[in-house]
C-alpha cells in the first residue's frame, strides 16, 4: 500500500520533532468560491505545507469573530459542503488538505457518502471540531475505514488518563488548542505551550500541531519551536479581508519563513 499523502508529507518535512509546518485555515467561500480558490493556490505558492479547510455551519460555537464573520459571509454565497468539496477538486492543490467541520454537515451530507466523495476531490484528512474521541463510534469508524485521516482536537486541559482516549484512531497529526476558548488573534504564544506539546507527544507517536490564537511571523516561530505544525486561521481571513489575495499571500510567505526558520 502507498504512504498516506499526510504522512509523506510529514516525511518530506523531517518528521516529529524536526518538522516545522505551516498549516494556514481558510474559510471555503468566502468571500467567493472564485477568490477562494485563488487563496488556496496563492498560499500554496507562498509557502503552506498543508492545508485546513472549513466547511461554513450556521452554529460555529468553538469559532471566535473573524471565523464567524468568515462562515457567514460563505453562506450568504450559497456555500455547501458540496460546494467545498467541488472547491477542493477545482483548486487541485499538491500539499494535503485536511477538511475542518462541524459534525452538522457531515450528517446531513451522509457520513459514507461524504468520505468518499471527499477523498474523490482530493482530500486527505477530516478533523471533526465537535466530535470528541468516542461520543460517535459509528461515524469514527466511518472516518477511520476510509481513505481520510481522522485529525484528532486536543485541548490543553485534557488530563493525561483522558488524553490516550482521546487520541484513539487518529491519523495523520494531533491538532492541540493552544489555549481555551474560541479562535482569534491573540497577543502572544501561551507560556506553558512547551508542556503541553510534550504531554500530547507522550501519549502519540503522531506529530503535534498547534493553532488558536497564532496570527504573527514572531509567534509561528515560537510556537514552531515546541510543536510540528503551526495553524494560522483568523489572522489569515482578516489579511485577505484588509487586502485581497495579494495580503493573504504575504501573510503566509512571512508565516512560513518564520516557521521553516
Amino acid at each position: 500500500m502507498s504512504e498516506h499523502p499526510i504522512a509523506a508529507r510529514w516525511r518530506t518535512l523531517g518528521g516529529r520533532g524536526k518538522a516545522r509546518a505551516l498549516i494556514p485555515y481558510v474559510t471555503a467561500g468566502f468571500p467567493t468560491p472564485a477568490v477562494s480558490r485563488d487563496v488556496l493556490r496563492a498560499a500554496q505558492a507562498a509557502g503552506a505545507d498543508f492545508f485546513e479547510v472549513g466547511i461554513p455551519f450556521s452554529d460555529p460555537l468553538a469559532d471566535g469573530p473573524t471565523i464567524q464573520r468568515t462562515t457567514q459571509a460563505a453562506l450568504e454565497q450559497g456555500m455547501t459542503a458540496a460546494g467545498v468539496l467541488k472547491l477542493i477538486r477545482e483548486a487541485a492543490l499538491t500539499i494535503p488538505v485536511v477538511i475542518m467541520t462541524y459534525l452538522n454537515p457531515v450528517l446531513a451530507y451522509g457520513v459514507e457518502r461524504f468520505v468518499a466523495d471527499a477523498h474523490a476531490a482530493g482530500a486527505a484528512g477530516l478533523l471533526l471540531t465537535d466530535l470528541p474521541a468516542g461520543a460517535d463510534p459509528a461515524v469514527e469508524s466511518t472516518v477511520t475505514r476510509s481513505p481520510l485521516a481522522l485529525i484528532r482536537l486536543v485541548a490543553p486541559t485534557t488530563d493525561d488518563a483522558r488524553l490516550a482516549a482521546a487520541l484513539t484512531g487518529a491519523k495523520g497529526f494531533v491538532y492541540l488548542i493552544s489555549r481555551l476558548g474560541v479562535t482569534g488573534a491573540r497577543e502572544q504564544v501561551p507560556a506553558d505551550l512547551e508542556q503541553h506539546v510534550r504531554r500530547v507527544r507522550a501519549a502519540t507517536p503522531l506529530p503535534v500541531a498547534v493553532g488558536f490564537g497564532i496570527s504573527t511571523p514572531a509567534q509561528a516561530a515560537a510556537a514552531a519551536r515546541y510543536a510540528d505544525g503551526v495553524v494560522v486561521g483568523s489572522a489569515l481571513m482578516d489579511a485577505l479581508v484588509q487586502g485581497g489575495v495579494g495580503a493573504a499571500e504575504r501573510l503566509v510567505r512571512d508565516l512560513a519563513a518564520a516557521v521553516h526558520a
